[in-house]
């Protein structure tokens, strides 16, 4: 498993409705690509964004990463949505599980 997690900060003058436009393109073009497992998005009190991808490999990630499409939205983030942003990104990350419940006391 591969994942990303993108933080991000929006700016005030930004164009809100051509970023949920392109955010949902690229929500649905991201699901239909080799790899893809799984995208989440959260929006924290102070504004803060964070999007959690996760990918079967890094290759996937990285071919999601440069794809025109995408390659185009990231470039548009950069000059007209992010005030900043931080990605980071993790192959193999240690997971922890717990399911209540469970026959193993729900640690897996």
């Amino acid at each position: 498993m591969y994942m990303n997690v993108f933080r991000s900060r929006k700016r005030a003058d930004m164009d809100a409705a051509a970023y949920l436009a392109d955010a949902a393109r690229m929500a649905e073009l991201a699901r239909a690509q080799p790899g893809f497992v799984s995208y989440k998005s959260f929006t924290a009190e102070d504004g803060e964004t964070v999007t959690i991808s996760e990918w079967a490999s890094e290759a996937d990630a990285r071919a999601w990463a440069g794809h025109f499409e995408h390659r185009a939205v990231q470039n548009r983030g950069r000059s007209e949505y992010y005030d900043c942003y931080t990605v980071y990104s993790c192959d193999q990350p240690d997971v922890r599980r717990y399911t209540r419940g469970s026959a193993s006391g729900g640690l897996a």
